[in-house]
């Protein structure tokens, strides 16, 4: 029997995670907080300590056997307090002769790894988890899964969409305290999320926490996009570009607070993409920088599902930050090692496509992103050109796309068009 609580609503990551129960001595489950890691390791444990606690952290700081004490699989919440915690755990698992399933950790944010001494390789498996999609909360049929999309399948059916509902979700975020409160409440998870991120996370980390706020707005005013150090620093700094000032000084006052929101897991990178493996643009082309969840930038921005629905263009920005979350939950619980990845398309011709997911085996999908179903045809155009352009590079190995698809917010089927691409819905999207 479990701790599993009795109100625990089912994760898509669950499976991953008993999966990999049963392959390793020890699970990682690292993400931001609030989003639910601890409930879904109770679901599958058996005994739990919490290291955020005082006396509990300081107990294994005395004597870190302490934290390994309880029935199997053990959690030990919040490791990341303990870090010495890391090596324990593996050495328990060398003496029990690699037993599978004895430990499950979570983690909110990342350890400076020179205070660890094994990689953990081979005993300690990581599994990434994010907030809540929007087939988790309920508010996705699934009809249309990933899984299904690279197999080529999609079942045409007449849907019904809601922009209000999606203005709602954006706001509330996939936070498991959120999923069910009232509209008026909607919005008070995100914004004490970000108040203990500046307020306690950052000034732990000896980071100026106001600082780190100006910054995660400026972020969120151009989420989605490369922005250079030069341009946050002077967003950060209410300034144009300042003069006699060496470039490498952009960089050097901004790279802690980006590393920090990385380590947080408040911010993800998504690389560029070209079907060749040694494609010079997987590693060169700069990283757009999202949000974990698309209520973060909401919250930032001071929006509410009212206000969104009058400025379109934020909205439709926004809108995509929900398709990315979701995409990227839906990778997670595909359960191949490693996880399927996301990266966008931008090329020197002008041509962006908005998701491109590639499994480890090579195969990949593309998705353009739309609120309004009046812009599919400029969405598949785009997705054709991308498909023609991948099949005429000799260095292509997997020339050809699984599926192509355009994700919307309003429309009133989900269907294929006449060209072979997808057109669906979000709230008709799945694992």
């Amino acid at each position: 029997m479990t701790l599993k609580p009795n109100s625990y609503i089912p994760r898509l990551i669950d499976r991953t995670i008993s999966r990999r129960l049963r392959g390793f001595g020890a699970v990682e489950i690292q993400g931001p907080k609030f989003c639910g890691k601890t409930w879904s390791s109770m679901a599958q444990g058996n005994s739990i300590v919490h290291l955020d606690d005082d006396g509990m952290r300081q107990m294994a700081q005395l004597d870190v056997t302490l934290a390994l004490e309880g029935q199997s699989p053990h959690i030990i919440d919040e490791w990341q307090d303990v870090p010495k915690v890391w090596d324990a755990v593996r050495r328990a698992v060398d003496e029990r002769g690699n037993e599978k399933g004895l430990f499950l950790l979570t983690g909110s944010s990342t350890v400076d790894k020179s205070k660890v001494s094994h990689s953990g390789a081979g005993r300690i498996a990581s599994v990434s988890m994010r907030p809540m999609s929007l087939y988790e909360s309920g508010r996705s049929s699934g009809a249309a899964s990933l899984r299904n999309l690279f197999d080529g399948e999609l079942t045409p059916a007449p849907v019904e969409t809601d922009v209000r509902l999606l203005a709602k979700e954006i706001c509330r975020g996939g936070w498991p305290a959120s999923i069910n409160c009232d509209d008026d409440l909607i919005g008070d998870v995100p914004a004490q999320y970000l108040n203990a991120l500046f307020s306690v996370s950052a000034e732990k980390r000896g980071l100026d926490g106001d600082l780190a706020r100006r910054l995660a707005v400026s972020l969120a005013r151009n989420v989605g996009t490369s922005m250079t150090y030069q341009a946050m620093y002077c967003d950060v700094h209410e300034s144009s570009t300042p003069k006699g000032v060496d470039p490498s000084h952009y960089q050097h006052s901004l790279a802690p607070y980006l590393t920090f929101f990385k380590d947080q897991y408040f911010v993800e990178e998504q690389r560029g993409w070209d079907a060749p493996v040694k494609a010079k643009s997987r590693v060169r082309s700069k990283p757009k920088r999202t949000f974990v969840d698309p209520s973060l930038p909401a919250s930032l921005l001071s929006m509410t599902p009212e206000r969104l629905l009058r400025e379109t263009q934020v909205f439709g920005t926004l809108f995509e930050e929900l398709c990315l979350r979701d995409v990227r939950v839906y990778c997670s619980a595909l359960g191949t090692i490693p996880d399927a990845e996301v990266h966008y398309y931008g090329d020197a011709d002008g041509l962006e496509v908005d998701i491109i997911v590639e499994l480890p085996d090579g195969r990949w999908g593309a998705f353009e992103v739309k609120l309004s179903e009046e812009k599919v045809p400029a969405a598949e155009r785009n997705l054709l050109r991308l498909r023609d352009k991948i099949a005429r590079n000799p260095a292509a190995r997997n020339a050809s796309p699984s599926f192509l698809a355009v994700l919307v917010g309003k429309a009133s089927f989900c269907r294929r068009t006449p060209n072979g691409v997808f057109v669906v819905p979000i709230t008709e999207l799945g694992a």
